[in-house]
């Protein structure tokens, strides 16, 4: 995977190093991971693409640790023509089109690659040309941000569990309902306030990935990890369509296109740090529980009959493109 990233990303390379462009541009770019986690090892990649890429005409300037603000300021920001983009779950992008929020249903596939396929279809692509009209976007959509879990201060075993539980989840309605139907009380914030929160039991739990909540360092308040993997996390890079839409065509062409390495590199991360990282958490006192999947899907299912907006046939017609 390693080498064919890789030979990707040098193939591109080669076709983009060639020309300077018209404009120097600088683009901030704002998310709530903090230095070292792949998020960051990520952009930081996709900044080095864009330099090299660009002859240095065009620069990323990076803003981890929520510098720039939560994720919802930020894209207030960028929607106000802000030259920033910042990481949102497709379930961000539900207030623009309803139908998004399927991507980001719990338990909709056990393959990421099968949701990028979907973000690479026709239907993905009249959705993302409606998105532009309305003012956002979409940079990156191959981001593969991780499977999420549950971290939590007693153990979850079964659904039953979850009961009175407050559970830290982004404030976007998808993941509320899912915590919600499994048994969970939802309890939305930005991730740089859950480490306090858990601190002083404002929250029970908070569900992400592996690599986020060990960068979060949130195992050190909460030490029962329950594998119950109700979401693979695909996620999209965006920015404001009154930004782009001053930029020189090729300086958006290249940005897609090394962001598209970017995503490419993403994914191999997220394959691989998963298994360390929880045998770390074990030698931190962490106890990791493996429940039976099962009742927990069983329950999450709900959250499907729950958005009358959706188009007619909505589930069935993505479980079709998710098996083709």
């Amino acid at each position: 995977m390693k080498s064919f990233a890789f030979g990707l990303a040098t193939a591109a390379l080669a076709v983009l190093a060639a020309p300077a462009f018209a404009q120097s541009v600088t683009l901030k770019v704002a998310y709530e991971n903090n230095p070292g986690e792949p998020v960051d090892m990520v952009m930081h990649r996709w900044k080095d693409l864009v330099h090299e890429a660009s002859g240095g005409d065009v620069e990323l300037e990076l803003y981890p640790s929520s510098q720039l603000g939560a994720k919802q300021d930020v894209i207030e920001q960028a929607l106000l023509g802000v030259n920033v983009v910042t990481i949102a779950d497709v379930g961000f992008l539900t207030d623009y089109d309803p139908d998004l929020g399927i991507l980001f249903g719990p338990y909709l596939t056990d393959s990421p690659q099968q949701l990028f396929n979907i973000y690479g279809s026709d239907w993905f692509k009249q959705k993302d040309a409606e998105l532009r009209e309305k003012g956002v976007h979409i940079v990156i959509n191959n981001y593969l941000y991780g499977t999420r879990q549950l971290l939590a201060n007693k153990p979850v075993e079964t659904p039953a569990d979850l009961e009175g539980m407050k559970i830290r989840t982004p404030n976007n309605i998808m993941q509320i309902r899912a915590i919600e139907a499994m048994g969970g009380t939802p309890t939305p914030m930005p991730l740089g306030d859950v480490y306090p929160a858990l601190t002083q039991g404002v929250i029970d739990g908070v569900e992400n990935p592996l690599p986020v909540l060990y960068g979060q360092k949130l195992h050190e308040q909460a030490k029962y990890l329950s594998m119950i993997s109700y979401l693979n996390n695909t996620s999209l890079w965006l920015g404001g369509e009154a930004f782009f839409s001053t930029l020189d065509p090729a300086v958006v062409q290249m940005l897609h296109d090394t962001g598209y390495q970017a995503g490419l590199y993403s994914q191999e991360l997220a394959a691989s740090q998963d298994e360390k990282i929880i045998e770390d958490m074990k030698a931190q006192g962490v106890t990791v529980i493996y429940p039976d999947i099962a009742p927990f899907r069983e329950k999450a299912m709900a959250v499907y009959k729950e958005f009358p907006e959706w188009s007619e046939g909505l589930y069935e017609e993505i479980q079709a493109q998710l098996k083709d």
